[in-house]
């Protein structure tokens, strides 16, 4: 009897182990009557204003699409606490115990490459919302995107600045705890001396971290040099504090930077400082380019009536959702790795930000960005640029 029972045990620790390594789809919804998409963002924290704005978009999303393949989505949202150690556990989380067969997130690029390796190692496909820096994808092949990178993003901003706003001396301010932040300013720089014909077009170069609130060290010194503009990529909140603490020390320069203080905090924060400054982003809901971004935006002023802008991180979580459940619906399957495969093979997607292919690195083929100024205490349409 007990030689019997040594055996049952011994063959129902095989059943378990063979089960709990074969793959992502086992270890999720997929054969379940509900299928389990991931939201993963920044809800608390630093960050907590973009991820709120992303997870406005899935949830509106999901609100105008709640079923695939017959089955109801269910939305798992986690709070990665807008820090890079609390990203990946709160993957690992959607993973292992909510049993998600996909993950969309996170506003901030490195909270994306932070769960990049549990993504891949349990096989299931993460879609970046905004997170525009490459490393999120690269050598994952099981995180993509649906917005355009760095790099593209840099030199937008390069050309503005070389070309509207005539500067010939620039000025770098960089969050260097934020990989997003260092990434843009890196692909601004390279862009910019191109553009100049002069290495020496960067005049000066200031560093901090997140959290910080004292600027006026960078700013004194950036203030000798006199730059024809400064070019601050960097969380909104940081951001704004810099702007307002450089009026302070009568810098009177452009400020410009990226997608990432398209946020109302940063209206907020900044108040009349901000007014004038510009940046890069990827949608405008006054000029959508697409029928599905006239459709996003009717739907939205429908939700929510008493709001004055779309933000565009907004329309960017509604696209990953769609697009998402376009690669389940074409896959067949809730198998995260048929939806995985159907990601890749993505191919001119119709979304509110604009047609979407997925190339071999995962990333969204966009050549298209807009440009944007705040404006009477609003984020104002300027003008949309697109670089081939």
């Amino acid at each position: 009897m007990k030689k019997t029972l040594a055996l049952l045990l011994s063959l129902a620790m095989v059943v378990t182990m063979v089960a709990g390594c074969s793959g992502g789809s086992t270890t999720s919804s997929a054969d379940s009557d509900v299928i389990k998409i991931g939201v993963f963002e920044p809800l608390t924290g630093a960050n907590a204003a973009g991820g709120e704005l992303e997870v406005e978009g899935v949830e509106l999303a999901n609100q105008l699409r709640p079923e695939v393949l017959g089955k109801k989505v269910e939305l798992v949202i986690a709070d990665n606490k807008s820090d890079k150690a609390e990203a990946t556990t709160a993957a690992a989380r959607l993973i292992e115990k909510d049993k998600v067969v996909a993950i969309l997130g996170s506003w901030g690029s490195s909270l994306s490459i932070a769960a990049g390796d549990v993504v891949k190692t349990n096989q299931i496909p993460a879609v970046a919302l905004s997170a525009t820096n490459p490393q999120v994808t690269a050598g994952n092949d099981y995180y993509f995107r649906v917005c355009f990178l760095d790099p593209f993003q840099g030199t937008v901003m390069a050309n503005y600045a070389y070309k509207n706003l005539n500067a010939k001396k620039v000025a770098i301010i960089q969050e260097v705890s934020n990989d997003y932040s260092v990434g843009l300013a890196k692909f601004f720089t390279d862009s910019f001396v191109k553009l100049s014909g002069d290495p020496n077009a960067i005049v000066a170069t200031g560093n901090y971290n997140t959290g910080d609130q004292d600027f006026n060290g960078i700013l004194t010194n950036i203030k000798a040099v006199n730059p024809d503009v400064i070019f601050a990529p960097g969380n909104f909140t940081e951001s704004a504090l810099i702007i307002k603490q450089a009026r302070a020390l009568g810098i009177t320069a452009p400020f410009i930077g990226g997608d990432t203080w398209e946020t109302n905090e940063f209206i907020t924060v900044g108040g009349a400082d901000v007014e004038g400054a510009v940046m890069s982003t990827f949608f405008d809901d006054t000029n959508p380019l697409t029928e599905a971004g006239k459709t996003f935006v009717a739907e939205y002023k429908k939700a929510y009536p008493d709001r004055d802008n779309i933000a565009a991180v907004t329309a960017l979580g509604y696209d990953g959702y769609m697009m998402t459940l376009d690669a389940i619906e074409r896959a067949g399957s809730a198998d995260p790795v048929a939806i995985r495969d159907a990601l890749a093979a993505t191919k001119d997607f119709e979304g509110a930000t604009g047609m979407i292919t997925i190339d071999a690195n995962g990333d969204a083929t966009k050549n298209e960005a807009i440009i944007k100024t705040v404006k009477d205490g609003r984020f104002t349409y300027l003008d949309s640029v697109t670089i081939d």
